[in-house]
This record gives C-alpha cells, structure tokens and sequence, in this order.
C-alpha cells in the first residue's frame, strides 16, 4: 500500500534540504531557493527552483542533485524542475542571512580579522620569482582540503596570477548583490584577478587599486566557514605586503625559497617584513631542495642550505624560533600536474615531492579555536 501524499510530500522536503548550493555549500531549502514542490497524485514531483542569478553556472549540477535526492523517495514517479530567479529583495535576504542576518556594515569588514574567527590565515611569500611559490600554494589548499579541512585561495599575486590554471577552475565567480560567490576546484574556493579578465590581458594597476582588490577579496567575497585561508603574494616586499598587514594583522608568513645563495638572501628580506607589521613567521619551504637521479643519488641543480640559512637568519631576526617546515624535491611531474589543474598531492601523491608538500600541510592542519564563552578551567586561589 502507498505512503499517504502528506507523508510523501514530507519526505519530499527532507530530501530537498539534503541538497546543497554548490557555490554556497548550505541546503537549498535552508537558503529560500525551493519556492515549491508539490506531488501529484501520479507521483510525479514539481520543483520550482529559484536562482540567485539568470545565467547560474551550475544549473545543471542543481538539476543532477534535485532530481537524484527527490527520485529516490518512495512514491515518487518523476521528477520536473522548473528554473525561477530571486528578485532583488529575495537576493537582499540571503545576502543579510550569509551576512548573519544583520544589517550591511557601513565600513567593510575583513572576517578573518575579526576576534572571534578560527580561521588561520597563511601568506605564502618569496623574496623574488620563480621559486614555486603559487605551486607550493596550491599543493597546500589541496593537501589541506583532502584532509577535510574548508579551504579558501586568494591569488594576490594581481601581476602575475597563476591559481586558478593550476587548481584546474576556468569558471567565473557569481554575484549575488554586493555578494561574490568563488569557484571551487578540488574542494578548495578560490578567487582571482585572473577571473575577472578578458582572456591573459595584463593588470596595470598602481598601489591604491591593488589594496582594494584584495580588500574585495577579503571582504565581498562569500568564504563561508573557512579552517584555513592561504595568500599566494607577489614576490617582494611591496604594496600588497603592506596592504595585507593593514587588513590582516593576524596572518602567519610562510617564506619559500630554493637552495640557491642569492635566492636565499632575498627571501630573508622577505620574511623580515614581518618584523615592520608584527606578524608571525610560521616558518620556510626550502622548493626545488635536488634531483633525483634513476640511480638514487641526487643533483642539487641550485646547490644547497638555502633554506637552512633563512630559517636560522629569520630565527636571529626575529628572536624566536623559524623552523624549516620541509624540502620539496625538484620534479618535473609537478609543473605537469600544475599545468593540468591536478595538483601533484592528488594527481600522484606517492611522488617525493608530494609526499614533502603533504608533511608541510600536516604542519598547517591545525583549526584555531575562540577562547570565547569557554571555561578555561581556572578557579580562585582559596583564602
């Protein structure tokens, strides 16, 4: 005998919210998306959908998961779904509830630097170019995503973005009012210059326009709950050093350097920055440490103790302890796997260099928790 239509339409509706936004990551039916679902007396299941922008990029994705989940109720025959869009009071409603449910702030604020955030934020920097620095990035988010940690990229590097190629996502962010909805890739939300371009066109901005670019970044962008959020910064000590201790005085530097002596020496100056902003010096990424040869010897191509010598030069500096957090072989499968949008740590983990980079993000797989409303366990002293 059937299930009364109540009991159907009830199970109906828990299917629905077992299905997520996959940009927003929270149930359809928890965001107002499910407008209605009604089932007829044929089985057959009518969902009106509503989009929070006319040309949603994963329309299809939502078709999939709606009709899998709902098809798999008992009593239901069919499954048809017809395709709304918000208005602009609908899209104002779910920009205030991602928001919290308050009001637009007046001036923007940067969540990850708020008190009370558990996010650990990362700054992957290098003294000059061409040491890997957006490849070791990348490999982290990955490695740090497949761990089950919510991870978020921002390819800072605005003259030379990289990112989004090698974590394989070519989508364009969505907009919800004010809001940026970021592509994924491998579980890992990323946002870049590069996504707002037409085509490989140059950036040519000065000082003031890089600043707010990543304050939008920061701040316009829907990061969700993130465990961890890495910078990939230009090379150097320029404007976006700068402009990032303005906007996350609580970010953590991760220096990467190669072997070499003079590549070594530059990236000293980078990690003393944090001397100037009070950051944390989490540690150093010696990449392209040697070559292994078929016979198991190895080449150091950019000679040795680069990474070494930043370490124990950055530990004098500063007056507390900058580890070396691990050495990352040279290795051709890397390049090639970054130029496939595979990162290495996924596309061939048992690799050296995978297995290093994977060391390092164990290193890094730690959530910060908010001492707030916690019992510390302390009591008076007795009299």
């Amino acid at each position: 005998m059937s299930a009364p239509v109540s009991t159907v339409e009830e199970a109906v509706q828990a299917a629905l919210a077992t299905v997520d936004d996959p940009e927003i990551r929270r149930p359809i039916t928890e965001l107002g998306m499910v407008r209605s679902a009604v089932v007829g007396p044929d089985g057959l299941v009518r969902v009106e959908l509503l989009l929070t922008v006319a040309g949603c990029p994963l329309r299809d994705k939502l078709r999939t998961d709606i009709t899998s989940a709902v098809g798999a109720v008992p009593g239901v025959t069919g499954v048809e779904i017809d395709f709304g869009v918000m208005t602009p009071e609908q899209r104002q409603s779910l920009q205030q509830r991602l928001r919290g449910g308050g009001p637009a702030a007046e001036e923007p604020v940067v969540p990850f630097a708020q008190a009370g955030s558990r996010t650990r934020v990362y700054a992957v920097a290098s003294g000059k170019g061409g040491v890997g620095k957006s490849s070791v990035t990348v490999n982290l988010a990955a490695a740090l995503a497949a761990k089950g940690l919510n991870v978020g990229v921002v390819d800072a590097d605005i003259y030379g973005h990289s990112v989004p190629r090698m974590l394989g996502t070519e989508a364009r962010p969505t907009r919800v009012e004010d809001m940026i909805m970021p592509p994924q890739a491998h579980g890992v939300k990323v946002i870049s210059i590069g996504m707002f371009t037409d085509g490989n066109a140059a950036v040519v901005w000065r000082g003031p326009m890089l600043h707010r670019a990543l304050q939008q970044f920061l701040v316009d962008v829907y990061w969700g709950d993130l465990d961890v959020l890495l910078l990939d910064l230009p090379p150097g000590t320029g404007d976006v050093a700068i402009s990032l201790a303005q906007l996350l005085p609580n970010a953590e530097i991760l220096v990467v350097t190669t072997p070499q002596t003079a590549a070594a020496e530059v990236a000293e100056r980078a990690g003393a920055i944090a001397l100037q902003t009070h950051q944390r010096l989490v540690g150093v990424i010696e990449n392209m440490s040697w070559l292994e040869l078929p016979d198991g010897s190895r080449m150091e191509v950019f000679g040795s103790g680069g990474g070494t010598a930043v370490a124990e030069s950055l530990t004098r500096v500063v007056g507390a302890q900058v580890p070396l957090l691990g050495q990352v072989p040279l290795d051709t499968r890397v390049r090639e796997a970054g130029d496939r949008g595979n990162p290495i740590v996924l596309a061939e983990p048992s690799a050296p260099a995978a297995v290093a980079l994977n060391a390092v993000a164990d290193r890094l797989a730690v959530r910060r928790e908010s001492l707030i409303g916690k019992s510390l366990g302390l009591r008076p002293a007795g009299r």
